[in-house]
Order: C-alpha cells, then sequence, then structure tokens
C-alpha cells in the first residue's frame, strides 16, 4: 500500500465522483476538487457558509453543497468553472438535499413550522434544465424516508398524513405519481428498493417488529414478523443479487430472507464466546517497533522519535473458544448500544459482514453461500466504519486510529498509516475501481493506494 499526504478536510465531507476521476473535500466554506490520480487540485469553490453536505451529480458533471443553517443548497459546474446554481429555501428551514438519478433535478427537503407547533414536510424539485418546480406533499421525518431504484426510473417516498403511514412511487422522467398506498406499520422507519427494483422493503420503528415487501404497482407481497415485544429491526440490506435481505435485530440476530418465498432462511447469532473450531478469529494486537541501538542518536531524529513513541499492530490468530468483550447496554437510556447496527453484502454476494454493538469490537463475516460464520475479526477498539471493496471480495474497516484493516478469503492485514500527528480514520471509501481508499478523520483526510498486484 501507499499513502497519500495528509489534506484538510471539515465535515468528514470527502467523496470520489460516480467516474472515479475526481475527488472532492470540504474546508469549512470551501469545496476543493482534485484529480484522482494527481490529487492536484483541478476546481476550488467558495460558498456562502460552512458546507454541511455534499453530493456528486450521476454524471460526475456538477456537485451540490449543502448549507443547512442557512437553508441555502449551492450547485457548481466542473465543465463550466464560472456557472453556477443557489437556491435559496428562504424561511422554511431546509432539512435535506439529494440529487435526482438524471442528475439535472435537485430534491429539498424543507420544514415548514405550523401553528399547532407541529413541523410539516415538503419536498421540492427543482430543475437546472428547465427551471421549473415540482412539489410533493407530506413526506415522512424517517431516517430513510426517499429512495430510488438503481435504474433511475422510479422513486419511493415516506409519506405521513392523518396519522397514518402512506408510500408514494413516482416516475422520475417527469415526476408523475404511478402508486400511492398505505402501510400496515405504526410508525414507519423506513424503505429500501432491492437493487432489480421489482421489490421495495419498509419496515416499522424499533417499537415494533414488521417488516414489509411491495411490488413495484403497490401490491404487497409478504409481512415478516421475528418477534412481537421486545425492540425489533434495527438495520436492513439487501444482496446485491437481490435474492436475499437482511435484517438486523436488537434481539442480536440477523435474519435471512429469501426472494422465492420471503420466509426466513437461517439467522445468525453473535455470542460473546466464539467456540467453534470451523471458525476463525483474527486478534489485533499492538507490538512495538524495535530499533536497533547503533542507530540511536541524542537527540534523536523527528522521524525516528515518531517511529520509537509510536504503536504497530498486527493479527493474530487465537485459539478458540475466544471471549470477546461485550459491554452490558444501559437500560434505561434512549437509543441503547445493543443489536445488530451494521449489515454489509459483498459485491460477490458470497459474504456479510455484520456487528453487534453490544460487542463494538469485532466484526462477523458470515459465508452466504454455506450460511454459517467464517471469520471474526477482534479489534482493540471499536469499529467506526467497514465497507466492501466493489470490485471483489474484500473488506476494508478502520475503528478511530491511524490504521486501516483489510480482510479478503485470502487472510487479513493491519496498515499503520505513515506520517506525525494523530491521523485517526473514522470513515472510509472505496473507489469504483476497487484500487484505492478515502480515509477520513474529523480534521484530515488522505488517500490509500493499494498495489495492482493485490487488486488482481
Amino acid at each position: 500500500m501507499n499513502f497519500s499526504e495528509l489534506f484538510e478536510l471539515s465535515g468528514l465531507l470527502g467523496r470520489f465522483s460516480p467516474d472515479g476521476k475526481c475527488l472532492a473535500s470540504c474546508v469549512q466554506h470551501r469545496l476543493v476538487v482534485r484529480d484522482v490520480s494527481s490529487l492536484q487540485v483541478r476546481q476550488l469553490y467558495t460558498c456562502l457558509d460552512k458546507i454541511q453536505y455534499i453530493e456528486w451529480s450521476s454524471d460526475s458533471l456538477f456537485i451540490l453543497c449543502a448549507m443547512y443553517k442557512r437553508g441555502i443548497v449551492q450547485v457548481w459546474s466542473l465543465e463550466q468553472p464560472d456557472w453556477h446554481c443557489k437556491i435559496d429555501e428562504g424561511s422554511a428551514g431546509l432539512v435535506a438535499s439529494c440529487w435526482s438519478p438524471d442528475g439535472r433535478h435537485i430534491l429539498n427537503t424543507t420544514e415548514f413550522h405550523c401553528s399547532l407547533s407541529l413541523c410539516q414536510l415538503r419536498i421540492t424539485v427543482w430543475s437546472l434544465c428547465t427551471k421549473s418546480v415540482s412539489y410533493i406533499k407530506y413526506p415522512k421525518a424517517c431516517q430513510q424516508g426517499v429512495v430510488f431504484t438503481k435504474d433511475g426510473r422510479y422513486m419511493a417516498v415516506a409519506e405521513r398524513r392523518d396519522c397514518k403511514d402512506f408510500i408514494s412511487i413516482f416516475v422520475c422522467s417527469n415526476w408523475q405519481l404511478l402508486r400511492h398506498f398505505d402501510t400496515e406499520t405504526q410508525d414507519l422507519f423506513g424503505i429500501e428498493w432491492a437493487p432489480n427494483g421489482c421489490v421495495l422493503a419498509a419496515w416499522d420503528s424499533c417499537l415494533e417488529y414488521k417488516l414489509l415487501l411491495y411490488s413495484l404497482d403497490g401490491r404487497l407481497l409478504s409481512s415478516y414478523r421475528a418477534y412481537e415485544w421486545p425492540l425489533g429491526i434495527k438495520s436492513v440490506a439487501w444482496s446485491p443479487s437481490s435474492q436475499f435481505l437482511a435484517i438486523g435485530s436488537f434481539d442480536e440476530k440477523v435474519r435471512i430472507l429469501n426472494h422465492v418465498t420471503w420466509k426466513k432462511i437461517t439467522e445468525f447469532e453473535h455470542p460473546a464466546t466464539i467456540a467453534s473450531k470451523k471458525t476463525i478469529v483474527y486478534k489485533e494486537v499492538e507490538k512495538s517497533p524495535s530499533v536497533e541501538t547503533e542507530r540511536l542518536s541524542f537527540p534523536p531524529t523527528r522521524a525516528l522519535a515518531s517511529s520509537l513513541f509510536s504503536t504497530q499492530s498486527k493479527y493474530e490468530i487465537s485459539q478458540v473458544p475466544v471471549s470477546l468483550q461485550y459491554i452490558k447496554p444501559v437500560a434505561d437510556r434512549a437509543n441503547p448500544k445493543v443489536g445488530v447496527g451494521m449489515l454489509a453484502f459483498s459485491a460477490d454476494n458470497c459474504f456479510l459482514a455484520t456487528k453487534n454493538d453490544s460487542i463494538p469490537n469485532a466484526v462477523w463475516i458470515w459465508d452466504i453461500r454455506r450460511l454459517k460464520l467464517l471469520v471474526v475479526l477482534e479489534q482493540l477498539c471499536p469499529i467506526q466504519g467497514l465497507q466492501w471493496d466493489p470490485r471483489q471480495p474484500r473488506l476494508a474497516l478502520c475503528t478511530g486510529t491511524p490504521r486501516v484493516f483489510l480482510w479478503s478469503p485470502a487472510g487479513c492485514v493491519a496498515v499503520q498509516v505513515p506520517g506525525e500527528g494523530d491521523f485517526q480514520i473514522v470513515s472510509l471509501s472505496w473507489h469504483s475501481s476497487g484500487d484505492s481508499m478515502v480515509l477520513l478523520s474529523k480534521d484530515n483526510f488522505c488517500v490509500c493506494y493499494l498495489e495492482r498486484e493485490e487488486v488482481k
């Protein structure tokens, strides 16, 4: 691996463009666009306030910058640097902003304060080409309430009106309403299209375990409930092939539904003790670098001093049974740290990575072909983020330390990011080619390049 120098960053806002040619990052109110191959600055834009969100258009020609506190969205063009667009929502509070799949419409979710102190949301669709405006009423304020099919043809919106939950499906080419139907939920929490765009999953809040599956024309295909009274669903993920739907629950289990009958085919538990000899447990251990005494000089050079006082880590295979660090959740607090909060399928559908929030230092990797636990990665620090390589079964994860960790069926490795200072990686994102990653900390970012031999 090779690493770039560190660059300044704010708000964890660092994004590769969809075409893989550019890397956008933010420093307060400035937007910096770099060439991916050289990391030379290609464009520098200045916004009206501190940037809180950025998003590339699907064709990588435009980039959106949202300033929620000011209620303003600014759009910049890479082909025409002098062109820009400003959308001011005025007195309406800007809650969210995103691109439509065609990259020529912007959807702003705004809230209006009613006389009864209740907030009413509205989605405004702004066209960059015709400057026309369309409105979608009653969107629901939930974790995942506006989703597009992968082919960009349809949009589903979660709605709340008259104390009931609804879903509306729109045609993205003209924003016409295709279907509108109510859902059998008490408090609709999220919706997600299957990658093939044929099925829409909708699930209730954690207070009621219910997952519903709808067809494109609004028919209820199936309803799933694992249990009734305890806290319910915490996370949901489709496999890239749309064949499996993984449901992470507060009972520390993952349930896998199949796409033929929509019945559960298996469930994965996350116990604090790994006892099976068929499971490989990789444990991260720290090691202090050894320095030859004849190289020591006083005062030591800056580079030598840095290596003397820095600790590195590596993986060792633990002998089962292995007891993982389990943190008992506080029962009387909201949003308890319990249950499966992270789910991610590999691009080839063969593996599923999960994290149980009660065991924050471990990642479970399941073999979907055999429906069994394959590997557990036990880290020294809590998992901050994980993401699969988009080209091959290779998982990258970070733990708020200056290290990046990689697992593949061939094994796993821990790599220290070189350099001085405290670069704590809390988020990462793969390049679409799978041969590099952007590593983000609170105040900086760098790009990690993988050797071509590693990519093959």
